[in-house]
Formats: C-alpha cells, sequence, structure tokens
C-alpha cells in the first residue's frame, strides 16, 4: 500500500505539520509506505490559463509548463494507493502553494478517466485563529476530489483547542486506510 501526502504546509512545523505526523505514523504502523510531497518545496508555477483558456490540459490531459515537476509530481499522484491533501487554513482557503497545485491537477486529470479517479483521499484543514475558515477550505478541497473522482475517506480538521483528540483520530485515520479500508465500509462497533 503506497499513500502519499501532498502537503500545501509551508512550515515544517506547527499543527498541521503534527496533523501529517500522525497520520504517517498510523500508515506506517498499519505496513504502508508513506511518502510527503511537500509543495513549498517544489518550483511549481500556477495555472497559465492558456489560449482560450484551456491549453494541453484539455487535449492531451497534461500541462504545456509540466516540466516545472507538474508532471513528475502527476506520476506520483498516479502510483500512489492513497492520497492526503493537508494544508493549513488561511483566510478561510488552502494554502497557496496547495490551491495553485490542485487548480492545475484539476484541469488534467478531471473526470473518471483521469490519473486520480478511484483513488482514497483523506482531506486534512488545520485553521488558526478562530478556526472559522474550515469549512470553506473543506469545500474547496471537496470540490477538487469530486471533480478529479477520487473518494473522500474522511475529513480531518484539528485547530488548536481540538489538536488532542484529532491527532488520535488521524493517527487511527492513516492506520484505516493503510489497512484496507474504503469509504463505505461498515465497521463493527
Amino acid at each position: 500500500m503506497q499513500i502519499t501526502i501532498l502537503s500545501g504546509n509551508p512550515k515544517q512545523d506547527g499543527l498541521c505539520q503534527a496533523v501529517i505526523g500522525a497520520v504517517r505514523a498510523g500508515a506506517e504502523a498499519g505496513g504502508a509506505a508513506v511518502a510527503e510531497i511537500r509543495l513549498q518545496d517544489l518550483p511549481l508555477i500556477r495555472c497559465q490559463v492558456c489560449a482560450d483558456g484551456w491549453g494541453t490540459c484539455l487535449s492531451e490531459r497534461r500541462c504545456q509548463y509540466g516540466s516545472d515537476g507538474l508532471d513528475a509530481l502527476t506520476e506520483q499522484l498516479a502510483a500512489a494507493d492513497v492520497l492526503v491533501l493537508a494544508t493549513p487554513v488561511y483566510w478561510g482557503e488552502m494554502s497557496e502553494s496547495l490551491k495553485s497545485c490542485l487548480d492545475r491537477l484539476r484541469r488534467c486529470q478531471r473526470g473518471q478517466d483521469g490519473v486520480l479517479a478511484g483513488k482514497q483521499a483523506l482531506i486534512v484543514a488545520t485553521p488558526g485563529g478562530t478556526g472559522n475558515g474550515q469549512l470553506t477550505c473543506f469545500e474547496q478541497m471537496d470540490r477538487f476530489c469530486r471533480h478529479t473522482g477520487l473518494v473522500i475517506f474522511d475529513y480531518i480538521g484539528a485547530n488548536r483547542w481540538t489538536a488532542d483528540y484529532h491527532l488520535n483520530m488521524a493517527r487511527s485515520a492513516g492506520l484505516a486506510l493503510a489497512q484496507g479500508r474504503k469509504n463505505g465500509d461498515t465497521v463493527p462497533l
């Protein structure tokens, strides 16, 4: 089982990274191989909205600027069994690096025949401050999953006053995914 974490976290510590670490720990405890891709470390450009609004993303399912790292990233995501999309929440939205990356991926991998279709996705959003932006961030990430055919396994939204039990939840989600649980599986109580 290969679980790939696509991280929009610009920091190497803090709440978002703690949740990522908990998911990783659970997945590794379940025997999964885990890779974390930190978008902050990649030279990805934002979508150029080519020509009439579409370029090779429409005709060939690839970005004509993909040599900036998007092509390699797409291959890594295609090889994963499960994706974890993780971001801190800024003003009710996902981080700029994750938003930009997902905008480009959505254009190239939209629909049920893209490389992401049918894969399980765990969505992680960690708001600071009041925590009020979590739901709108989840909506953005949910839309991306629906457009690309990702199957949402669960949503984890930890904030500074719920981190203790959400970290346990994140670890449990990583373990469940590593053990092959799917969205819709009934769990005995």
